[in-house]
């Protein structure tokens, strides 16, 4: 019997699809969940809820979203892609509503954008939320942003342009009007174990000797007293952010449900929020344990079974030995995050800047980081929503020769704009005098130098200044993973210091980095290509161009990180099978030379993709500019 196409088609049903899916992901998923809740007493019944969970949330999946699970299953390395760049932004700062958002749309397709993160749109409590990540209810959108109806219709406007839409789901914490919380507070037994709470004060001064303090500032310790349930409650972030209580295996099932049901509304990428914290064990810090790992796998997992064309970004900024098992290392590898913000490289990158030196850049990026990785890659960044911290450890300050506590001081004195010589406007965010500790806020311009050179009416430094911005950017454009563009930085948007204005946003320095979208800025780019904002948008626009069109840019490819032996140059060939490509960058303000001989060594030519002409001298010698950025095939 000869079988057409059509019949194979229609022999391979919704109940197989479902069923191969889950052999795939059978092993990563049940001997997880077994390691975490096996000895819990109602484990039977959440193996089968989680089940039962699973086929309905695959009985409900649209249709046009299973054709993109197929489609995913056979272009598993889709996110890796050159292709792929990201725009970040809050959709009331930027568009004002979900409406407004499908409005620009345009103009995100014509700067080379693939991927959009909407910033917390998920129902907050009201007041102070936490710039939306204190979440009242994960199944509604934000009232002021639109309905459920209006985001899935702006998601799938958004696909049919080619661009896959990400949002925030907070894992560590829900907000204390949720529902749930609601319940707890009113004693409900049930409830009550959703959540970390303590009937007597013991156990919490026990875990404060040795938990971390997120808000030393403004939230210190991690419990508050709750006089009308007479129980201390666990909220590292916030008194109106309670921890989730995840050795519940009820927790576990809620929240895999509500990914599910967020996927299904056509997500094809969560930020998982706060994951480092999903853990707490006595006598730790209550940060990345192993068993956050094995959460993290088994949810992935879960999402992988019923919808395959959903991958997770996980938030976990710590340093890169506790970073990297959250793309997935050891008995996780391949099988956990997909994404994780590279907060070492941004952090490295503004500390080249203000030192004019790449050798701790060198250092960290060659030592601490895989050449690759596996079903993998990171979020690269300069800027984003959240305040810098600077973290450089004590030892990779030493390996260089540098002093950690001084060079951090450096740091946050430099992007403060108080250093002497500072090119850069900051503000400094939650300054703890007790430990030194130090964090900045600011716009990617303004840290750069365009607010400073644009009040002195300097010329070269404003060159210099936007030469920054760019050179940061095509840098994390060949990194290898997928670069990220925070809204405004295309435009050259400043410090907004009217935050302190606003009693909501006072007492947040991060608010300086907000700003609203500034639409006469945009088309001011186009209708003035010498302009700050024209410079900065068409430079952006050609580095994402350029990007899509070299296919050494793959995340699969190998970064390799290359000594130059020139303090001010950082330079690494991303190690294509076809040849390398090989990216140096000046961090200072000075021309620099490099041998011909050495760029050759490294299997590169001397023609620079990113200007689209040749480097080099004629003799012997590859000169390059200040805050030069070549692309060399």
């Amino acid at each position: 019997m000869t079988m057409t196409r059509e019949s194979v088609s229609a022999s391979v049903s919704d109940a197989d699809l479902f069923e191969l899916r889950h052999q795939r992901s059978h092993d990563d998923l049940w001997p997880m969940l077994a390691r975490l809740y096996g000895a819990h007493p109602e484990y039977a019944r959440f193996r089968a809820g989680l089940d039962d969970a699973m086929r309905r949330a695959w009985a409900d999946r649209p249709t046009t979203l299973k054709k993109l699970d197929i489609r995913r299953d056979l272009e598993p390395d889709w996110f890796q892609r050159p292709g792929m760049v990201g725009y970040v932004f809050y959709i009331d700062r930027f568009a004002g509503d979900l409406t407004g958002v499908r409005a620009k749309l345009d103009y995100l397709a014509d700067l080379g954008v693939t991927y959009i993160h909407f910033m917390p749109c998920l129902k907050p409590r009201d007041g102070d939320n936490d710039g939306g990540y204190s979440v009242a209810d994960y199944r509604a959108i934000n009232p002021a942003l639109g309905s459920m109806a209006d985001f899935e219709e702006t998601v799938a406007a958004a696909r049919a342009r080619g661009m896959s839409v990400c949002i925030d789901m907070v894992l560590n914490h829900t907000a204390k009007e949720h529902a749930w919380a609601q319940a707890a507070r009113k004693g409900d037994l049930d409830y009550l174990e959703y959540y970390l709470t303590f009937s007597d004060v013991t156990l919490p001064q026990d875990f404060e000797k040795t938990a971390h303090e997120v808000f030393p500032a403004h939230s210190p310790g991690n419990f508050t007293y709750y006089d009308d349930m007479g129980r201390w409650v666990w909220t590292s972030f916030n008194e109106h952010q309670w921890d989730l209580n995840w050795a519940n295996p009820q927790v576990f099932l809620e929240m895999a449900e509500v990914m599910l049901f967020l996927a299904n509304r056509g997500v094809e990428v969560l930020r998982l929020d706060a994951v480092a914290f999903l853990w707490k064990r006595m006598g730790t810090r209550c940060q990345s344990e192993p068993e956050c790992h094995m959460i993290l796998q088994a949810l992935r997992a879960v999402t992988r079974i019923v919808a395959p064309a959903l991958i997770h970004l996980e938030e976990a900024i710590v340093g890169p030995a506790e970073m990297l098992p959250y793309l997935g290392r050891g008995e996780h590898d391949g099988k956990e995050g997909n994404l994780a913000y590279h907060n070492s490289l941004m952090v490295q990158v503004w500390s080249a800047l203000a030192a004019r030196d790449t050798r701790m850049m060198t250092h960290v990026m060659g030592t601490h980081f895989p050449p690759v990785l596996n079903n993998a890659t990171y979020a690269n960044y300069l800027r984003c929503h959240d305040d810098i911290g600077w973290a450089v450890t004590d030892e990779d300050a030493s390996a260089v020769g540098l002093s950690g506590p001084l060079h951090r001081a450096f740091l946050s004195d430099f992007y403060e704009g108080v250093f002497p010589g500072s090119f850069s406007k900051g503000e400094l965010f939650q300054h703890d005098p007790e430990t030194g500790d130090k964090r900045i806020s600011g716009t990617c311009a303004s840290l750069a130098g365009v607010e400073r050179a644009l009040e002195a009416g300097d010329p070269v430094a404003l060159d210099r200044a936007i030469d920054r911005v760019l050179m940061g950017h095509a840098l994390i454009a060949s990194f290898g993973g997928i670069p990220l563009i925070y809204m405004g930085d295309e435009l050259g948007m400043l410090n907004d210091y009217s935050y302190t204005t606003n009693p909501a946003h006072a007492h947040d320095s991060r608010w300086l980095h907000r700003p609203v979208m500034d639409w006469d800025r945009a088309a001011q780019a186009l209708s003035e290509p010498a302009s700050v904002p024209g410079r900065l948008h068409a430079g952006l626009r050609h580095i994402t161009a350029r990007r899509a069109a070299t296919p050494e840019i793959h995340a699969r490819n190998a970064t390799e990180i290359l000594d130059t032996g020139n303090r001010s140059l950082f330079a690494f060939a991303r190690r294509a099978p076809t040849g390398p490509l090989l990216c140096i960058f000046n961090f200072s303000e000075d021309w620099k030379v490099l041998p011909r001989d050495w760029v050759e060594g490294q299997g590169a030519g001397l023609f620079d993709l990113l200007s689209g002409a040749p480097v080099g001298d004629g003799n012997g010698k590859v000169p390059l500019p200040p805050y030069a950025r070549v692309w060399l095939r």
